[in-house]
């Protein structure tokens, strides 16, 4: 048997954009849209009922935006992978929902096949960003992660692995390049986030990054 589908919800607040994503993600392979919203109140409700993998989430939305829907959803529900959909790559609000949680970010003018690749990194427990995008992530997020923390005494191991999860590696995919169990992972990760005072394994890349520790553009 193969793996289950790809569950898709779908928040933003423009039925034409709605549709256009449902049509098309109908077309893909291992993938089900279970759901569409149009606000940030109906999203965290959806979100709470449909148990869906992937919520494609619009930046802009009246009432409660993206990045407050984010935290709101991840308070509830860890595990969710957001991906944020936005027209304008500079937006700060971007930076609001990184810290929030949000794992990738696609332009509403990216190509089909660029959708279905961040739909399927974020799955998986990916970062998914375009490189001009993660630069503007950096600038604007250098100051969540202390500085203090170049001295937190990370061990090899440990700089490995955040190496590979700003390289945009899911923790089985870490497990199998390390020769390390994916316990051992989970272990190293929690360490990782302790050492650098940061919540989010995205902030954590941020600061391999920002740090020389990983490549931007081998990230991506």
């Amino acid at each position: 048997m193969g793996s289950p589908p790809i569950r898709i919800l779908i928040a933003d607040d423009h039925p034409v954009v709605r549709e256009g994503l449902r049509q098309f993600l109908a077309t893909e392979p291992g993938f089900v849209v279970v759901g569409e919203v149009g606000d940030g109140e109906a999203a965290v409700e959806a979100a709470r009922g449909l148990d869906p993998d992937v919520i494609l989430l619009d930046l802009v939305m009246p009432g409660v935006d993206g990045a407050e829907t984010t935290r709101r959803i991840l308070a509830e529900r860890e595990a969710s992978r957001i991906l944020v959909l936005t027209s304008f790559g500079t937006d700060d609000r971007l930076i609001h929902a990184f810290k929030a949680g949000a794992l990738g970010v696609v332009l509403k003018d990216a190509s089909g096949a660029e959708l279905v690749e961040a739909i399927r990194n974020v799955a998986a427990g990916r970062s998914s960003l375009r490189p001009e995008l993660a630069r503007h992530l950096l600038q604007g997020m250098a100051h969540e992660v202390c500085e203090g923390a170049l001295e937190a005494s990370l061990t090899a191991r440990e700089v490995e692995v955040l190496r590979e999860i700003a390289h945009g590696l899911g923790n089985e995919e870490i497990s199998e390049k390390l020769f390390i169990s994916p316990a051992t992972v989970r272990t190293h990760i929690s360490h990782i986030l302790a050492k650098l005072h940061v919540s989010r394994r995205t902030q954590a890349a941020l600061f391999a990054l920002r740090h020389g520790i990983a490549d931007l553009d081998e990230a991506t």
